[in-house]
């Protein structure tokens, strides 16, 4: 079998509709388009949100709140995810990402006070927040702002 012998299986391919070309090939003349009005002018395709002139819904809904693009969006982990470490154990942004605490870090780690931690380790993070803070030093460990 060579590179020129092949040919696509029965069926699989379909003849393209030519429309525009003479009166002749059935799809000649308005070519499928009918007779005037906007979808028979070139370039005549509607917005995905054209309601026929009538206000979009997108614009006729009203606008709440405020988006602000400037946002610090902060990955949180919290003090009993990090009773998994063991005693002593210098825990930072890699050692959280390799046990699987957190998967992408976004703007910064902050570490919370949800849970209890008994076990002194020293935390590194982006930011601490104050009751997180006091568990750690209050169970032996230290806590460092990266």
């Amino acid at each position: 079998m060579k590179l020129n012998e092949l040919r696509p299986p029965q069926g699989a391919r379909k003849k393209k509709k030519r429309i525009g070309r003479g009166e002749g090939s059935g799809h000649g003349g308005t070519s499928t388009k009918g007779h005037k009005g906007y979808k028979a002018r070139s370039g005549g395709k509607r917005s995905p949100g054209f309601e026929g002139g009538q206000m979009p819904l997108q614009r006729r809904l009203p606008k709440r709140g405020f988006k602000n693009p400037f946002r610090k969006e902060w990955t949180v982990v919290n003090l009993r995810d990090l009773s998994a470490f063991p005693d002593g154990a210098v825990v930072d942004v890699e050692g959280m990402k390799s046990s699987g605490l957190v998967k992408k870090v976004g703007f910064g780690v902050k570490i919370l006070g949800e849970g209890e931690i008994s076990r002194p380790l020293t935390v590194r993070a982006h930011a601490f927040s104050l009751s997180a803070r006091k568990k750690i030093e209050a169970a032996g460990g230290k806590t460092e702002v990266i």
